[in-house]
């Protein structure tokens, strides 16, 4: 064998080698990346069915403690249909029923996997949320379904308050003057709509109840009583209680019921 043979069979080789090399070591790396990135999300969580019919009261749900009210506090995702709170890998999941967004968690809004403006955009929840000018007690029937808003952040300060947009949950006090004598302490006071409220300029604002339809279909009823640890009184809510501590009550009934009713 000539020289110009050998080395032409040698670069052959060392040629093949470069290649089965390279094409190794691109299916190595796919296939780590593909260990790496691939999450399966959470599974679906069954509905507890000892929850229908029943008054839930939630107690102190933590939220934002900056309480800074220039930015956003991280959502709280909520599964009425499970009562318990939901990290942020199960946003793309039907597993929660309501969100708690906006500054200090103080914007409602369900879950909707249609809707471009929902949290939950993308997954396959078909939730909704609606308030309506009752007490909670005296909401019995469920609304159509139509009448459901699915956008993100749908409600929160009401106009009866400061700041507010629209029809709201609860009245914002700035400056400490809406209910109170507008003293330090009162101001920066939020005020849950659960009941009407006398205002000082004469006027009593309307209650309101937050109707929501699940993930899943259901329907809940949910009312808001506190934004204030273990203060259920307006006495003690003030500008320096700690917050935000979320406590309110709900009702769940399942999908195609008509009316909600308390049996346990």
């Amino acid at each position: 064998m000539n020289l110009r043979v050998f080395r032409f069979k040698i670069f052959r080789r060392f040629k093949a080698f470069i290649i089965v090399s390279i094409v190794f070591g691109l299916f190595s790396c796919g296939k780590s990346d593909d260990i790496i990135d691939e999450k399966k999300p959470p599974e679906e969580i069954k509905e507890e069915s000892e929850l229908f019919y029943k008054l839930t009261r939630v107690n102190n749900l933590p939220g934002s403690q900056a309480n800074n009210f220039q930015t956003a506090a991280p959502n709280i995702y909520y599964s009425l249909e499970s009562n318990k709170a939901l990290g942020q890998e199960h946003l793309q999941t039907r597993n929660w029923d309501i969100a708690f967004g906006g500054l200090v968690n103080s914007f409602i809004s369900g879950n909707n996997g249609k809707d471009p403006q929902n949290h939950g955009y993308g997954n396959t929840a078909e939730g909704g949320i609606l308030l309506v000018e009752k007490e909670f007690d005296q909401v019995v029937d469920i609304p159509d379904d139509k009448e459901f808003q699915t956008r993100k952040d749908r409600y929160g300060t009401d106009n009866y308050g400061m700041f507010g947009e629209g029809i709201g949950w609860y009245l914002y006090d700035f400056n400490g003057n809406l209910l109170r004598d507008g003293s330090h302490q009162f101001q920066h006071v939020v005020y849950p709509m659960n009941q009407p409220w006398k205002l000082n300029n004469g006027r009593t604002s309307p209650p309101r109840t937050a109707v929501i339809r699940t993930a899943k279909g259901n329907y809940a009823k949910l009312r808001i009583l506190s934004l204030y640890k273990d203060r259920l009184d307006s006495t003690g809510w003030r500008r320096d209680a700690p917050k935000v501590y979320i406590t309110f009550d709900y009702v769940l009934v399942p999908k195609n019921s008509k009316k909600f009713e308390i049996k346990k």
